[in-house]
């Protein structure tokens, strides 16, 4: 039985990805104009991260800034909707008590039908005796 030695560097993954790196660093070409395509790809590569950094900024200012507009016209939209709300609930609310009792003043009438409008002070009682 062969046993498997993690010491071992020729089985091992990541020693074997390393050399892989090496290989390819060494065979890259070499002279005067690598050193500046290098230079030149960290400067692009600064330079867009800067862009993205100001973009990001100017949006996140901006739509702080345009949070109080949006607030203002959300708030208005509600208070119509709520006065909307309330003039439909106030006709409907009537029509329904009225009808309510018009259709079972006196008529016997089963669980799960229209419900009844009941009007007053109410308080449940315990139909247990207390002892």
């Amino acid at each position: 039985m062969i046993m498997f030695d993690p010491n071992d560097l020729r089985r091992n993954a990541a020693w074997q990805a390393a050399q892989q790196w090496r290989t390819r660093a060494s065979q890259s070409p070499r002279g005067p104009l690598s050193g500046l395509k290098l230079i030149l790809t960290w400067l692009l590569f600064g330079v867009l991260l800067i862009v993205g950094t100001v973009l990001g900024l100017f949006f996140l200012l901006l739509g702080w800034a345009m949070l109080p507009i949006v607030r203002y016209r959300m708030k208005k939209r509600l208070e119509q909707l709520r006065a909307e709300q309330a003039r439909e609930a106030g006709s409907g609310y009537h029509y329904h008590e009225t009808h309510t009792r018009e259709t079972y003043s006196g008529e016997a009438h089963y669980r799960g039908s229209e419900p009844e409008l009941l009007e007053g002070d109410f308080e449940v009682r315990d139909d247990k005796p207390k002892s």
